[in-house]
């Protein structure tokens, strides 16, 4: 049987209980957030009712903190040659945990998580967002999506930007590896396309390598396992 990624394999620090309060205070400043970057920007998608264990599970999974997709030495040089400057070791935190606070500020309301994970970032897109089953086609919902992501991720060009993309459990393992290279490869040219520099990115698909629920039990554990993430990693030479 092929070993999942699910939460009872992988334990994760429980956050603590926040007053009903800050709650509903929080609850409402997201919402208006949303709705003022939906002025801007056209209607924001539809609201996404995602798995309840959508967040913590699959975040102590070994490719999230591997080395940058193409190997760190390589993809350093490639930001060389685009002459975007290194962080400073030093400042590398704080930046990425403002760009962490932006990310969920932008992103509010739109369906998707952003995730810290080691000195990363990792923005976890569910499958009502992204592809229909068994297409490699940008939705016109992860359109609107990506271009949230693009937006912000474009200005802050200190970091490496991994596209990481997973397919469900059905269907074979050699076509699904092969949909979820195609699908990497989409996200990716979408978001060079929208301001973020091609020297930052890389993309690979994991196809059913990485399932957050294994076995597949209900259609929203088999539209989880088909997601698409993005990981930011701070560029310090």
């Amino acid at each position: 049987m092929r070993a999942g990624l699910a939460a009872d394999r992988f334990p994760f620090t429980e956050l603590p209980t926040v007053p009903a309060r800050f709650r509903i205070a929080t609850i409402a400043l997201a919402g208006s957030i949303s709705l003022l970057a939906g002025c801007e920007t056209g209607a924001p998608p539809p609201p996404l009712v995602r798995p309840a264990a959508f967040t913590p599970l699959g975040l102590n999974a070994p490719y999230l903190y591997a080395d940058e997709i193409g190997g760190h030495r390589s993809r350093a040089a490639k930001m060389r040659a685009a002459k975007i400057r290194p962080l400073n070791p030093g400042l590398a935190p704080s930046y990425m945990a403002e760009l962490d606070r932006e990310l969920r500020v932008q992103t509010a309301g739109i369906g998707l998580d952003v995730l810290r994970v080691g000195n990363g970032i990792v923005i976890r897109i569910p499958a009502a967002l992204t592809f229909d089953e068994g297409s490699a086609s940008v939705k016109p919902e992860f359109d609107a999506t990506l271009k949230e992501i693009s937006r912000e991720v474009k200005d802050r060009n200190q970091t490496f930007v991994d596209v990481f993309a997973h397919t469900d459990l059905s269907g074979s393992p050699q076509v699904n590896q092969t949909l979820s290279d195609r699908r990497a490869a989409a996200v990716a040219t979408y978001l060079s396309g929208h301001g973020v520099a091609r020297a930052r990115i890389a993309s690979k698909g994991l196809g059913e390598s990485a399932p957050l629920y294994n076995p597949e039990t209900s259609d929203t554990q088999k539209a989880a396992n088909r997601r698409v993430e993005i990981r930011l990693l701070p560029y310090t030479g």
